[in-house]
């Protein structure tokens, strides 16, 4: 970039995609490595942090860089795909630098760090990080409390501290968009400290979606951080299948304690869920699938698959019982998917609609049999029906492959074939 570049804001730049010359997409900004220097000078930027489209975080250097905008980074298309080691000296500016608790050096005055700029060198292709965007007053919950403004880099000190107890307001607000599974990276890409502290300041919904996408370690290691009544809290916002999961990798009286705390219809659920053996439809199944009346509509129907909290899979078919219709229910009648219910007027009932030619699962029923269940009828979910008949769940094809790859997948890169730069 040329003298007189404009300076960028880092918070712009979290996951914006990064494109080689010819506009193939290499990856997204994880985020930036900088280097903290002697004094007051500004850091410099040593590169960004990318995760390519194998879920592998590499270093990309900022000599590699030819182009900085908000909506899109352009890189010379030449990327090493070594994984992404941090080395003592250098700082993540995302992960590392917002939200901590600096000191104004004229006033003495203590500022939290919302945001840092940087900017491209004059005549040189050298980028430092030049401006600090902080707020007045005591961090917390509410971002907007107290007077915000910008600095010189040289105007503040205490970065080169090590914090205890770093907000995480600012980090949070700037990764609000990343889908459930790219946040649960990110986050296990941070330091045990840092993982911590922002899972803290997720709301209970977000931190539950993050959590069932995260190794156990790492949800041990964060519901152990937790208020126990926070930790319940999560929990119940859990889905029962993954809630029970994360139960069973905890110590005998610690689960109980936790359980106790639940709500008692939402620890029925998950004790249900906790006496079937893990690898069997009963220890797959989910225990809030759509479950509807024989005398329901298709409106009715098209109105609960349209909840937007339901996941694909459990949205893909709505399972018709005699009352009651929680899980257990009454008698299973059969299945309806959602394509048979757009070709389907809307007053008809589904009682008419059913499948009932496909045969449940059995609660029992081992994980290979699950398997080729699937496959045999090319299904998204499935019922699980006890001996009496009553529908106790439904199995989904995800929760049958977190199972059947290895334990560790979620903390490995996906092997792809041709990702670019590789």
């Amino acid at each position: 970039m040329a003298a007189g570049a404009p300076r960028i804001f880092v918070s712009h730049l979290a996951g914006v995609a990064v494109f080689d010359p010819v506009g193939d997409q290499v990856g997204r900004v994880s985020d930036l490595v900088a280097m903290l220097r002697v004094g007051r000078r500004p850091p410099r930027l040593l590169g960004m942090v990318v995760e390519v489209l194998s879920r592998r975080r590499v270093f990309v250097p900022m000599t590699r860089i030819t182009g900085v905008e908000s909506g899109q980074v352009i890189t010379t298309g030449v990327v090493n795909m070594r994984r992404f080691e941090q080395r003592p000296t250098e700082r993540l500016v995302l992960g590392e630098l917002l939200d901590r608790r600096v000191t104004l050096v004229e006033t003495g005055e203590e500022v939290t760090v919302l945001d840092v700029a940087i900017q491209q060198l004059p005549a040189r292709r050298d980028w430092e990080i030049d401006r600090v965007f902080v707020r007045r007053g005591k961090g917390g919950a509410l971002r907007r409390k107290g007077e915000t403004l910008t600095v010189e880099w040289s105007a503040v000190t205490g970065f080169s501290l090590e914090e205890h107890g770093q907000g995480a307001e600012s980090l949070v607000a700037t990764f609000e968009k990343l889908r459930p599974a790219d946040l649960a990276n990110a986050l296990h890409h941070l330091s045990p400290k840092r993982r911590v502290e922002v899972a803290a300041a997720l709301d209970d919904d977000r931190l539950a979606d993050v959590l069932e996408e995260l190794p156990e370690d790492d949800q041990v290691e964060i519901l152990g951080k937790l208020k126990e009544e926070r930790a319940a809290d999560v929990l119940e916002a859990m889905d029962p299948d993954d809630a029970a999961d994360l139960l069973n990798e905890l110590p005998e009286e610690e689960k109980e304690r936790l359980l106790t705390l639940m709500r008692p219809d939402e620890a029925a659920d998950v004790r249900r869920l906790m006496s079937y053996e893990e690898r069997t439809a009963g220890g797959l199944m989910t225990t809030e699938p759509i479950v509807l009346r024989p005398d329901a509509t298709v409106a009715d129907a098209l109105a609960r698959v349209r909840q937007q909290d339901l996941s694909p899979a459990l949205a893909a078919q709505v399972y018709v019982c005699r009352p009651p219709d929680e899980t257990p229910t009454g008698k299973y009648l059969g299945t309806v998917h959602f394509q048979r219910l757009l070709r389907d007027p809307p007053f008809t009932l589904v009682g008419a609609l059913v499948d009932s030619d496909l045969p449940p699962l059995g609660p029992d029923t081992a994980l290979p049999a699950v398997t080729s269940y699937f496959a045999a009828y090319n299904l998204v979910a499935a019922p699980v029906v006890d001996e009496s008949g009553s529908l106790l769940g439904a199995v989904t094809v995800d929760d049958v492959l977190d199972h059947l790859l290895p334990e560790d997948w979620r903390e490995t890169e996906f092997h792809e074939e041709g990702v670019h730069g590789g």
